[in-house]
């Protein structure tokens, strides 16, 4: 342990910062300052409180032997971001799970009712249909048309121009995208001026205006397009570091033995991407799994298109039945273990977590 001035200098630390971060929430949750004012207090007090935490856990840890120090230091620095993930994901996580075995008001227990209904209603069987297509399309697309666009790039004159245009659609939101493909799959009656990009084709080459967003599971395809179009720039961007880390020789020795650009793809490219492409797949995944904005901007859920994430807003925000709602959130947060878990497995192995 420290002298008496060491610790005295920590309680006095540790009394100024709890002062600092509980008089700025208490005087935020007054209210009493204009909306701009309030803003610029709440990031320099959050900032602050930050810094003060940080700094008094440091000092308490000071106040032990070095050995000691150096076993606590590292949850010290972890630990608040720890806490506060647990706050805002683990207790969510728990309360759902409760409020998925009760009624639609979460008054009486229902116990399986709600799960029960996620696999017979027609509705939510249609969800985890086109969920699944959105996955297996979504994530497969994306994956392979960044790889093929990252392996063509490589070997082009205007590599870094072609990889700023593919990468451009990742600045756009999911419901901004969602307005341009509208335009673009827009459809108007047999004999009226066409505005969308895909009818004016096909009625400049002869055929007749498609109505693309209302034919089912067609429609969910064309919606998948959307998500392609976004996810495709970040699967470019880490697979073309990827392949830059590629060694060149074995290329080259391949080719010298004959091999062919397909078979060097397979089986040594693709070997040495392997984390890589892992990496990108599950991101992508994930993503498909909790896609919304492109449904409910496109289509509302309309004309068969419902997937879990829209169902799930629809009864928690729309029906107000927060059993079934939870209920759903579940089902995806059973969805999305196995992929987190297959993901920090594989982060083990590598060196920078040993």
């Amino acid at each position: 342990m420290t002298d008496k001035s060491g610790i005295t200098k920590t309680i006095g630390v540790v009394c100024c910062t709890a002062l600092v971060m509980l008089g700025g929430f208490f005087a935020l949750r007054a209210n009493v300052l204009n909306q701009l004012l309030t803003t610029f207090v709440a990031v320099i007090w959050g900032v602050a409180s930050v810094g003060l935490l940080f700094y008094s856990l440091n000092l308490i840890a000071q106040n032990f032997n070095t050995k000691i120090y150096n076993k606590i230091v590292p949850y010290i620095f972890i630990g608040p971001a720890v806490l506060i993930m647990a706050w805002y994901l683990l207790i969510p996580t728990v309360r759902s799970l409760g409020l998925s075995f009760m009624d639609k008001k979460s008054e009486h227990f229902v116990w399986f009712d709600n799960y029960k209904y996620l696999f017979t209603d027609k509705t939510m069987l249609t969800s985890i249909r086109n969920t699944v297509i959105w996955l297996f399309f979504g994530t497969g697309f994306s994956v392979l048309v960044g790889l093929i666009t990252a392996i063509l790039a490589e070997r082009s004159y205007i590599e870094k121009t072609a990889k700023t245009f593919i990468f451009l659609p990742m600045a756009i939101s999911m419901v901004g995208a969602g307005v341009i493909f509208k335009f673009m799959y827009a459809f108007r009656p047999v004999g009226s001026e066409q505005i969308g990009l895909l009818n004016s084709i096909v009625v400049t080459l002869g055929g007749q205006p498609q109505n693309w967003l209302g034919k089912a599971p067609w429609n969910s395809l064309f919606l998948i397009v959307i998500f392609v179009w976004l996810q495709t720039g970040f699967a470019l961007v880490v697979l073309s570091a990827a392949l830059k880390a590629v060694p060149e020789d074995m290329i080259e020795a391949a080719r010298i033995d004959g091999a062919g650009e397909f078979r060097i793809l397979v089986q040594i490219i693709i070997p040495n991407i392997r984390s890589s492409l892992i990496s990108v797949s599950t991101t992508i995944f994930l993503a498909a799994l909790k896609c919304f904005d492109i449904v409910f901007s496109m289509t509302n859920g309309l004309y068969g298109t419902e997937v879990l994430a829209s169902q799930q807003y629809k009864q928690m925000f729309k029906f107000l039945h927060y059993g079934r709602g939870s209920a759903i959130a579940i089902l995806i947060l059973i969805a999305v273990s196995p992929v987190i878990y297959y993901n920090l497995k594989e982060f083990k192995d590598k060196e920078v977590f040993k």
